[in-house]
């Protein structure tokens, strides 16, 4: 099989991050030299905020590689890997279920959002390769492990990393299918007519 080649994309949003990031570790820079008159708290600013921003473009995502065995998310000097058979299930998110991630180490707006993050409404630590906060792509394997990718065609993503069985059952979305039928219920008894007399 022929490997497959999702390519990320970067919209406008992205490069804008990027200038405002540097646009204030610039002007940080600069007051803190003038405020300081260069030397030894300058030197150790500098040098910090250029290893900061050396690691964040080392794990830039650029394309998810998708082989017989495999799915690669790599960046510009770092593979993720996931084998295929250890993936339990794969599903599109919508943003508004990402609304509760966190960074705690990678990078948030700098040529998009990676790393490593904390999903505060399972308060669980998730790995996440996005250039832009849509089209996310859920893949949980047998290990209980999530890694969430985005990339312009997730429906194919899908379709393709689907395990043959089908998706292992969601929680989350159990639970909230089980809100919605009470929800249904109770708005129908209260539309019921026969339930007036009751």
């Amino acid at each position: 099989m022929e490997p497959h080649i999702y390519k990320y994309r970067f919209n406008r949003s992205a490069y804008y991050g990027v200038v405002v990031y540097l646009a204030l570790f610039g002007l940080l820079g600069w007051l803190l030299y003038h405020l300081y008159e260069g030397g030894y708290l300058s030197a150790w600013y500098t040098s910090f905020i250029v290893a900061i921003v050396a690691l964040m473009a080392l794990s830039i995502p650029r394309k998810i590689v998708v082989t017989e065995d495999r799915v690669e998310i790599r960046c510009l000097l770092d593979i993720t890997e996931v084998r295929r058979d250890e993936i339990a299930s794969v599903r599109r998110v919508e943003p508004r279920r990402m609304k509760w991630f966190i960074p705690i180490f990678g990078g948030y707006g700098f040529f998009g959002y990676y790393g490593h993050f904390l999903d505060l409404r399972r308060f669980d630590r998730v790995r996440l390769y996005a250039s832009e906060w849509k089209n996310f792509v859920e893949i949980t394997d047998i290990y209980e492990e999530r890694l969430y990718v985005s990339c312009t065609d997730a429906d194919r993503l899908v379709a393709e990393l689907t395990p043959p069985g089908g998706n292992r059952p969601d929680e989350e979305e159990e639970e909230e299918e089980e809100e919605k039928e009470i929800e249904a219920e109770e708005a129908a008894a209260q539309t019921d007519p026969a339930s007036d007399g009751k």
